[in-house]
């Protein structure tokens, strides 16, 4: 089960409808189906996110072995974790994605229980659980595809009225604290939608996905949302998915360029190649002993990872986002790492001002590091399901978590001009741009894993968190209005938690706005509301001054 016990508070017990049974489990020609397939012989580990497609293998009643297509039946219906997703299962990295929809009008139970049955309790890892063969010397866990009973997944807390007329942002916001603590019955599915039918400032209720990181990373995860919602302008069609370049470099330019063309192909590979080196080498030395310094952000103890974790949100403007981004030509990503820069700088002068002048001096511009995920896939933006779903290896869009860690600074200074963070974060960005740290954190880790096992990969992946200050990640989402079984989508705020960072901050983009998020530490950040004031506010001076240059 998950770290950490569920809230006693009786404001927060859950409460849910009658039982409806999905199966989602293959037939067979009979028609028959099984809740649980038959283990067979472990074969080679296949690409995480496969589409189940042959019937589920029934028990052999006789005395002897199973024959191959038995063999070939379970393996239809099982598929081997990926070492991303079993890393996921680690002690101290039982993540999980919690994703707050506001909604621009009050939640049909019945549209969205038909939704999910036609969309998400079909998807495969949305209908298996994680089973472990325990009878194998090196037995290692797998997706067994298995019956969705809805009424185990759709909650409805049993609120306070009382609480939630009064302040129902603060109800809200109380309620997924709660989340943060509360364990998932790991015998079903690992998915839960909560059901927050009262209306708050921005929305007329909202839903709340929990969902375990083991699931997929944020681009499957989000790719499979937005399969989930149709555009609001045309509620038959799906939304259209943001465009997104192909990551590949230049080849080589042909001889007839001339030899200063092929030199500077050559340089720029050479870079890439010192770069890498200069990356790895930090990133081994920040999981072994490279630690930042201590600041408010750090987690201020061991086992952050189990402690409560409060979600705070904040809508800026993606309008003045864009403005900064060209008036300094650079990136909507720059602009973010920019304005994350500027906040923590405000955050941390304001709580360090009754420090005395020499130590405000010595520390008046340093940097402090965050474990970023990046998506290692061969086309880095959404997809359709569809393609989320081809197993074939030349697809640049596969189901799971294929993802690599990067290490990235943020600097933290007083800059007269407000501009100068921005300059920061496109110098930041554009550095990790010209490195395959990613790449090579994501392979290295699946070789750790093959050579040593999950413990010891984990144990380094554990180190370079509780050695870096925080957690940072940005989504791109739809461009366009959608709705969620027939809700007008309001906004999008995800996040995650149960890894070793006291402060996560996540940007998701939807239509005209970017949802800034944080997940702190409860005790650790009781003026959290205060950090995001100061995101605010460092985003409106660095767009006032970029309209006077």
């Amino acid at each position: 089960m998950d770290p950490g016990a569920t809230a006693g508070n009786p404001a927060t017990t859950l409460r849910k409808r009658p039982a409806v049974s999905i199966d989602t489990s293959r037939r067979g020609g009979d028609g028959a189906s099984s809740r649980e397939p038959a283990r067979g012989p472990e074969r080679g580990e296949r690409e995480e996110g496969s589409m189940a497609s042959a019937p589920a293998a029934e028990e052999h009643q006789g005395s002897g072995g199973r024959g191959k297509g038995e063999e070939e039946e379970e393996e239809a219906v099982s598929e081997p974790m990926s070492p991303a997703g079993r890393l996921f299962r680690e002690t101290h990295f039982n993540c999980y994605i919690v994703a707050v929809i506001g909604l621009g009008a009050p939640v049909d139970v019945a549209a969205a229980r038909a939704g999910l049955e036609a969309t998400l309790v079909r998807h495969p890892r949305f209908s298996s659980i994680q089973v472990k063969d325990d009878a194998k010397k090196h037995g290692k866990p797998r997706w067994v595809r298995t019956t969705v009973d809805l009424d185990d997944h759709i909650i409805f807390p049993n609120l306070d009225a009382a609480a939630t007329s009064a302040d129902p942002d603060q109800a809200m916001e109380d309620y997924l604290s709660s989340l943060s603590t509360a364990p998932m019955d790991h015998l079903r599915p690992l998915w839960e939608l909560h059901i927050l039918d009262f209306p708050t400032s921005e929305a007329a209720s909202a839903v709340v996905l929990r969902m375990h990181h083991s699931l997929g990373d944020g681009i499957s995860l989000l790719s499979l949302f937005i399969a989930c919602t149709r555009s609001a302008d045309d509620p038959e069609r799906l939304p259209e998915l943001p465009p997104a370049a192909p990551r590949r470099r230049a080849g080589p330019p042909p001889l007839s360029a001339g030899l200063a063309a092929i030199t500077m192909w050559v340089w720029s590979y050479a870079v890439l190649a010192w770069h890498t080196l200069v990356d790895v080498v930090c990133f081994v030395a920040t999981a072994w002993f490279l630690r930042d310094p201590r600041t408010p952000f750090m987690a201020g103890s061991e086992g952050v990872e189990f402690r409560r974790k409060r979600f705070v949100h904040r809508t800026l403007s993606l309008d003045d986002v864009k403005f900064v981004k060209n008036a300094m030509k650079c990136t909507v990503n720059d602009v973010l790492i920019g304005v994350t820069n500027a906040g923590l700088s405000r955050y941390y002068f304001r709580k360090t001002s009754d420090a005395n002048n020499d130590r405000k001096k010595s520390q008046k511009n340093f940097c402090v590091r965050s474990a970023l995920l990046v998506n290692i896939r061969k086309t880095p933006g959404l997809h359709a399901l569809a393609e989320m779903m081809d197993s074939s290896k030349n697809s640049g869009a596969k189901w799971g978590n294929l993802i690599g860690y990067i290490i990235l600074p943020f600097h933290i200074a007083m800059h007269d001009d407000p501009l100068e963070y921005i300059r920061q974060g496109k110098k930041a960005a554009e550095r990790k741009k010209t490195s395959l740290e990613a790449v090579f954190t994501y392979w290295s880790g699946n070789l750790i894993v093959k050579l040593f096992g999950m413990k010891a990969a984990a144990a380094l992946c554990y180190g370079m968190f509780t050695n870096t200050t925080m957690s940072f990640s940005s989504m791109v989402g739809p461009a366009e209005k959608v709705e969620f079984y027939g809700h007008p989508i309001v906004y999008i705020a995800p996040s995650v938690y149960g890894h070793p960072h006291a402060l996560t901050v996540h940007y998701q983009s939807y239509v005209n706005s970017v949802k800034l998020v944080l997940a702190v530490d409860d005790a650790q950040f009781p003026d959290s509301h205060q950090l995001l004031d100061d995101f605010a506010e460092s985003l409106r001076l660095i767009r006032q001054a970029a309209s006077t240059t």
